[in-house]
């Protein structure tokens, strides 16, 4: 165990050291982002016109909602993830709180996923689970890494022990795909610390076979779901009534669409068509060949992601980086999956840009993340130093020598 992941993070030390730091794929990161949200404001606006009485309201809602995710993403990056790491055991206590609260609220289509704040709107605290659990398990597994060299079960024990609180949360508050995802990101963090497969695969092929007959049994609506997208055609008119639009939507754009805000499908007949299918009205209106640039765009950001991953300076950077890209990379693989018919329909949002503001929020607070590695593998310890350019900035600024100077005469 000790000699795979040695060998693993030094061929990691080694390609760092012979290479150009991660700063370039930072910006790239940065700039990635930044173009996928531009574009779901976009086909946002031109979705929302499809929806009655709310024509530019999601479009605004999203505009506050980006300012929010950037704001965030400064601080992250500000802050480092170092010191963010620091607090992980904070996070988890605030989210795990958050996912309690919103169990106590009044279920939206059969899930309680949402609190609701007046004058703010509703948040989603499964959505900040997903880069803070990342957060706490890069963590962890950087400061138990002899417990996973000596005794890797015992890691496992301890680390899924924490992390199941706010999984089974989420799962309390139905919402299986997130489960999922929260899982998968434990265990992809869990594989980068050294952990081998022969530990990690019991549970999931024990677990696999029991949800399968718990479904089957007891959530029929999930049940018909599962037989519904073996053939989404015969239960069009049902079950499978979202799917099969989304599908028509898709096959009716062709390689170059109907046109901007030309589509027919969001004109009250796909539902969600400005959250988790707004890919079918880019596919409608804009085409094969804008939906493969779309894609690009995602893979683009993962191959930049795992650039930084590799070059992180530290094993902490490194775990944390794999894991809020395995975070974006399924999501977006499970949202393109499903308005396609690949994959069994889930409430799965696009990363950047579906209609949400947790989901958004989240997404960008992941990129920070991620963009802070790597300043860190190019700048170390610039935390410090960004700080104190900022404080020096704020220092120069008139007002605040003025408020310096009433304050000195007055208590003279």
């Amino acid at each position: 165990m000790k000699q795979r992941f040695s060998n693993k993070f030094s061929a990691a030390e080694e390609l760092q050291a012979k290479t150009e730091p991660p700063l370039a794929e930072g910006i790239t990161l940065f700039i990635i982002a930044l173009t996928l949200v531009l574009f779901g404001l976009v086909i946002l606006y031109s979705t929302s016109l499809g929806i009655k009485n709310a024509s530019t309201y999601y479009f605004v809602r999203q505009l506050q909602w980006c300012g929010l995710g950037f704001a965030a993403m400064a601080a992250v990056i500000v802050i480092g993830y170092k010191k963010l790491s620091d607090w992980s055991w904070l996070f988890m206590i605030g989210v795990t709180v958050m996912l309690i609260a919103a169990l106590m609220f009044p279920a939206i289509k059969g899930a309680r996923r949402w609190i609701q704040l007046p004058g703010i709107g509703s948040i989603q605290p499964s959505e900040y689970a997903k880069f803070i659990i990342a957060l706490f398990m890069a963590k962890l597994s950087a400061d138990k890494i002899k417990m996973i060299e000596t005794t890797p079960f015992k890691f496992i024990l301890l680390s899924c022990s924490i992390c199941v609180i706010p999984i089974a949360l989420v799962m309390l508050g139905r919402d299986l795909g997130t489960t999922l995802l929260l899982s998968i990101i434990v265990y992809a963090i869990l594989y980068a610390a050294g952990t081998r497969l022969r530990y990690l695969l019991p549970v999931p092929l024990i677990l696999a076979p029991v949800i399968f007959l718990l479904i089957k049994f007891f959530s029929p609506f999930r049940w018909k779901r599962l037989v519904m997208y073996l053939d989404p055609e015969l239960y069009q008119a049902d079950i499978g009534y979202q799917l099969w639009l989304s599908i028509l939507a898709l096959g009716s754009g062709n390689w170059t669409g109907v046109g901007f805000a030309e589509s027919r499908m969001k004109h009250k007949y796909l539902p969600e068509a400005h959250t988790d299918f707004i890919l079918s009205i880019v596919g409608e209106e804009m085409g094969y060949i804008c939906m493969c640039m779309v894609i690009l765009g995602y893979l683009a950001f993962i191959f930049f992601a795992v650039r930084i991953c590799v070059k992180a300076r530290t094993r902490q950077g490194m775990f944390l980086v794999f894991g809020l890209t395995t975070f974006l990379a399924i999501q977006a693989v499970i949202n393109i999956g499903v308005i396609s018919g690949a994959f069994p329909t889930k409430g799965m949002p696009a990363p950047f840009i579906s209609y949400g503001g947790s989901s958004l929020v989240a997404c960008l607070t992941a990129t920070g993340l991620i963009i802070s590695v790597a300043l860190d593998a190019t700048y170390p310890d610039y935390p410090a130093t960004l700080r104190e350019l900022i404080r020096n900035k704020w220092r120069s600024l008139p007002f605040f020598h003025s408020a310096t100077t009433n304050k000195g005469k007055s208590e003279s």
